[in-house]
């Protein structure tokens, strides 16, 4: 089975998308949502999830460092049952963050690993 998630930051594409029932999902990343001139993460974030339905969306961490990651992964796992939350394999000094992926994911939450 094939799931197709829609990728990127615009409001509009995903109010077209939300009602395709083609579209499993949602995800996104501080890169695109910088090119969508997005400001505020929470209140961009709260507008995606009125839009989705409840299908899932993936919001990314933007902290570099493990406390950080931690700390922004359970605020926005806290954003709603259909929430992932994606986390960066390594931070830009090259640091594996793996374990904190484990442990993450030992809390139960909606953990995905990007690279």
């Amino acid at each position: 089975m094939v799931a197709i998630y829609a990728d990127g930051a615009g409001l509009d594409l995903m109010k077209t998308y939300a009602a395709d029932h083609r579209i499993a999902g949602f995800t996104t990343n501080p890169s695109l949502m910088r090119k969508a001139g997005i400001r505020n993460y929470r209140e961009f974030a709260k507008q995606v999830l009125d839009i989705v339905d409840g299908k899932p969306v993936s919001f990314e961490v933007l902290a570099d460092d493990f406390y950080g990651m931690e700390r922004q992964a359970r605020e926005i796992s806290d954003w709603g049952p259909n929430v992932w939350v994606k986390v960066p394999i390594t931070n830009s000094r090259g640091e594996a963050s793996v374990d904190l992926i484990r442990q993450l994911a030992d809390l139960q939450l909606n953990i995905t690993a990007v690279m």
